[in-house]
């Protein structure tokens, strides 16, 4: 073989090599994540602004089983934002309450009708050891009734912004289950939602109530300690930094099994300054619940991350002033409020672009703002819009505010008086008529 056969064979080799490898190359960074969770259905959102990082098939109608438990959390923890009811108030149990808490096949600590319980010990037992007859003497103590407490479950549900839920009991057992006490719905029904409209209420439970957390990041606890009817409860959610599936991080939120159900649960992280709240629904196994719900917390760090987006006092390229009428001032300069951080894809913060959303409310049929104007007054809001290749998903609540600033007027526009504005007027209309002879002239050569 000759030197110059030689040569290009070698450089057909290192040619051959580097195209492969380029091509290997282009096509691992360019893929976009994947993820196989084997749940019928998941979501995980980012905890502070509801933007959906992952979902399957996220609006399918499902059994929550005892994370509906976290909507009794909700009322129950606004019942005493309102002072309508106390940590301290004691209630008796009922006999439904009673009844329920006997049987240990369920998640229960024993209650008896000739003693008084005290609101905190009977939340401790929900929260953590998901007690169902503590949950149904909250539920009697909030509303009278577990009957009248799902009425205020469902109205509660539609104004927090879920779209997919149906509740009938406050424990999220299966009514056959509740002892003949089924006040809601026949003895085969059972609370259905989607894990869109769970991922909604954990957002806005911990969000409204992160005092929530103190108590569900308790990895152990004792009801009724040093009596006969002392109970250990460990807690059901197996991820807490220093239980069996630990995941540092984790502090929440709420488990939930029934045999419609499958295993479910929604969990909570907080790492740095980043949260993710995610759900899985119908998993086959309870440990399956927390493995797939690892997937998705290890997905959400390893290809998303908190950045800086836009600072305070930030201008929008092309939209920096705003025309105004009846103002000393023809424009006023507009900028964002508050800076605003979000989470997004790594590595691409060049593919977020900010979008500047007038309120129309403010302005009049020819889009100005009409003077007077104080400085600082709100004229719209700023979208960050994702211009990647890859999904975005959007946000939980798409008409909340999270994920958007506010944008302000940079000064005050004095209204002018009423010779400016005379002027105006009169200048206007010799304009009016210069342009218009202007037009005409034009017409006649």
């Amino acid at each position: 073989m000759n030197s110059k056969v030689k040569q290009l064979l070698v450089l057909t080799l290192v040619l051959s090599f580097f195209t492969t490898s380029m091509l290997g190359f282009s096509k691992s960074a360019s893929a976009a994540p994947s993820l196989d969770v084997k749940a019928d259905s998941a979501i995980l959102v980012d905890g502070e602004t509801g933007k959906i990082l992952f979902q399957k098939n996220e609006d399918k109608m499902l059994p929550p089983a005892s994370m509906s438990k976290m909507m009794t959390e909700y009322l129950l923890l606004e019942a005493i934002k309102k002072d309508k009811i106390s940590w301290d108030q004691k209630t008796r149990i009922s006999e439904y309450a009673h009844k329920i808490s006997q049987d240990r096949g369920l998640s229960n600590v024993p209650l008896r009708i000739d003693e008084q319980y005290n609101v905190r010990e009977l939340y401790q037992a929900m929260a953590i050891y998901s007690a169902n007859g503590a949950t149904i003497a909250l539920a009697e103590m909030v509303a009278g009734s577990e009957a009248e407490f799902v009425k205020k479950m469902n109205a509660k549900a539609k104004e927090l912004g879920m779209k997919d839920y149906h509740f009938v009991n406050a424990t999220g057992l299966n009514n056959k289950d509740l002892k003949g006490f089924d006040e809601t719905g026949g003895p085969s029904e059972e609370n259905m939602m989607s894990a869109r409209s769970v991922a909604i209420l954990a957002f806005r439970l911990i969000n409204d109530y992160p005092e929530v957390l103190k108590t569900t990041s308790i990895p152990k606890a004792v009801f009724r300690d040093g009596t006969d009817d002392k109970t250990n409860m460990p807690n059901w959610n197996w991820m807490l930094p220093t239980l069996v599936y630990g995941y540092e991080g984790v502090d929440g939120l709420k488990t939930g099994s029934t045999d419609l159900a499958g295993f479910s649960f929604t969990g909570t992280i907080k790492r740095n300054n980043t949260r993710l709240i995610s759900v899985v629904m119908k998993t086959n196994s309870y440990e399956a619940r927390f493995e797939e719900t690892k997937k998705l917390f290890d997905f959400g760090f390893a290809n998303f991350e908190k950045a800086d987006i836009l600072p305070a006092n930030h201008q929008i390229k092309g939209d920096k002033t705003i025309p105004v009428v009846k103002g000393k001032e023809k424009e006023v300069k507009v900028a964002t409020k508050e800076p605003l951080s979000l989470i997004i894809k790594r590595g691409e913060q060049e593919n977020y672009k900010p979008e500047f959303v007038v309120d129309k409310k403010k302005l009049n049929e020819d889009g100005k703002l009409t003077a007077p104007l104080k400085k600082g007054e709100v004229v719209g809001h700023v979208n960050i819009q994702y211009k990647g290749k890859g999904e975005d998903y959007g946000y939980l609540l798409n008409n909340d505010t999270k994920g958007k600033t506010e944008v302000v007027t940079k000064e005050s526009v004095e209204k002018a008086n009423w010779f400016v504005l005379g002027l105006r007027g009169v200048g206007g209309f010799f304009a009016g008529i210069w342009s218009g002879t202007v037009d005409m002239v034009k017409g006649l050569f």
